[in-house]
């Protein structure tokens, strides 16, 4: 297994300064994320979602594209991942990132799935991103780069059998399913090696972070409630040294990328960390 980062982490560092921080750490790669700044954020302290300076505008030209895969060819990393959030439905932005992600070399994109929040039927949700994900199968086959769905919470796709659902049927050269245990804390959680083998050929690639749940007082009726929240790889709830041996058990041989919001280490010492505890499961 290889180890890339997700930038959406490492919001204060700029390509070339993440592309070096990341080959300094030892890792093999980087997932660009794809989403413009706002303009009245980048007065804002830097932020995983808004103020994020280590990602690709998506209204930049060809010579701004070029940019980060030079940042990330120059320090010997592989451009793995241009990642933005799509809307299912939406083949012109599918399109786009796609022909982005084929310009610099990248393997994958992430493509759109629905939320659920009760206001639509899951059936009537699920025929939607059904005919989105044929359509943009065959945009990812065009480009040859793969269209991966991510196990997300408050999606219609919050665990590894639901993501399978969506993706079943579809040729896995062109789609994947994107193993997040850290989103399934919040939602979705199965036993992980039953969802690597439930996603089988579909298994495509993994991101690392970790979450925990706290109570937080009673509702109106007396019943307890609890938040979820994120944590530092090693505190949450995810036991990442079963996944690694999980993931070698299916024979998962992809990449495993950092996307760590705990924000209890500064950027270069997140990717330092990272690599040295995955590096230590790894060789276990």
């Amino acid at each position: 297994m290889k180890l890339s980062v997700f930038t959406v982490a490492t919001p204060d560092l700029t390509p070339d300064r993440l592309a070096a921080a990341a080959q300094m750490a030892g890792l093999d790669g980087i997932e660009w994320r794809f989403k413009e700044i706002p303009d009245e954020a980048r007065q804002e302290p830097y932020s995983f979602w808004r103020n994020n300076i280590c990602s690709i505008d998506p209204r930049g030209g060809d010579a701004h594209f070029d940019s980060f895969a030079e940042a990330a060819r120059r320090h010997g990393l592989e451009n793995v991942s241009v990642t933005p959030y799509l809307q299912p439905g939406d083949l012109e932005a599918t399109e786009h990132v796609l022909r982005v992600a084929k310009r610099i070399g990248a393997s994958f994109i992430r493509l759109g799935v629905h939320g659920y929040n009760r206001t639509r039927p899951f059936g009537e949700l699920f025929e939607s991103e059904r005919a989105y994900l044929r359509e943009a199968a065959e945009l990812c086959k065009q480009y040859g780069v793969k269209g991966l769905v991510e196990t997300h919470h408050v999606t219609i796709a919050p665990s590894a059998s639901a993501a399978y659902r969506l993706v079943e049927g579809l040729d896995p050269d062109d789609v994947g399913v994107l193993f997040d245990p850290g989103n399934m804390v919040h939602e979705g959680f199965e036993n992980f090696r039953m969802g690597m083998e439930i996603l089988g050929p579909y298994l495509a690639h993994v991101h690392v972070k970790n979450a925990g749940w706290k109570e937080t007082g009673a509702d109106e009726d007396g019943s307890v409630t609890w938040t979820c929240s994120w944590t530092g790889i090693r505190k949450g709830v995810v036991p990442w040294k079963q996944v690694i041996e999980d993931l070698k058990a299916v024979g998962y041989g992809g990449y495993l990328g950092v996307e760590d919001f705990s924000g209890e280490l500064g950027s270069e010492a997140l990717l330092r960390d990272f690599a040295d505890y995955m590096k230590r499961l790894l060789e276990s």
